[in-house]
């Protein structure tokens, strides 16, 4: 029997979580990023900023949870569990704008607005209900946190990701910005939700 479930990341979850992020980038992003970027990802800078992360959060509305897959016996009990995958998310700041927006302006709209900046499943884990889950434990806790909007970013060819985030109630904003990559501009979109209307995402999602 197998069972999935939602929890808050741990100091030990630290490398699975890098591991998971070097392998679901290299693979579900290698038509969207130049290859030697995703060779040249720097694991210790990576698992330094989980560390702290995880250990020194900003504020207590900063949150990283991991999802995990648990293997079980009828006979010896649980046998195994995996970490495969993690959300993080947090209020938003400048780092949830495009460059042309009036950052200024923006700072008031903001303070009751949750970001994602990484929601992520190993793809050999995917569509087994992982990412539904991370994204509706998500939402429990912006609720209670007092959020009212959540935003995230995509690559703009990420199809998988926008599919999923389209059939859980998010919506473009019609905001995009680029990203300059070793000189290579790669164009992403910004999805927006509002928590007190979001959807439990499809338990097939990714």
């Amino acid at each position: 029997m197998t069972l999935g479930f939602v929890r808050p990341a741990r100091i030990d979850d630290v490398v699975e979580i890098t591991r998971v992020q070097l392998t679901t980038w290299r693979v579900a992003y290698r038509r969207l990023l130049p290859k030697h970027i995703l060779d040249q990802l720097d694991e210790d800078w990576i698992t330094r900023r989980w560390r702290e992360a995880i250990a020194q959060p900003p504020s207590p509305r900063h949150r990283v949870l991991v999802a995990v897959e648990q293997r079980e016996s009828p006979e010896a009990g649980p046998e195994s569990s995996y970490v495969v995958g993690f959300v993080a998310s947090g209020p938003a700041d400048d780092t949830a704008l495009a460059p042309d927006e009036d950052h200024t302006a923006l700072d008031k709209a903001l303070k009751d607005t949750a970001a994602i900046t990484d929601l992520l499943v190993e793809p050999r884990w995917g569509r087994r209900g992982h990412g539904s889950r991370l994204l509706a434990a998500s939402v429990d806790l912006w609720r209670t946190d007092g959020f009212t909007t959540a935003l995230a970013w995509t690559f703009a060819d990420d199809r998988v990701t926008s599919r999923f985030l389209e059939s859980s109630g998010w919506a473009p904003d019609g905001v995009s910005r680029s990203l300059d990559v070793d000189d290579l501009l790669v164009p992403q979109i910004r999805w927006h939700v509002s928590i007190e209307t979001a959807e439990e995402p499809a338990v097939t999602a990714t």
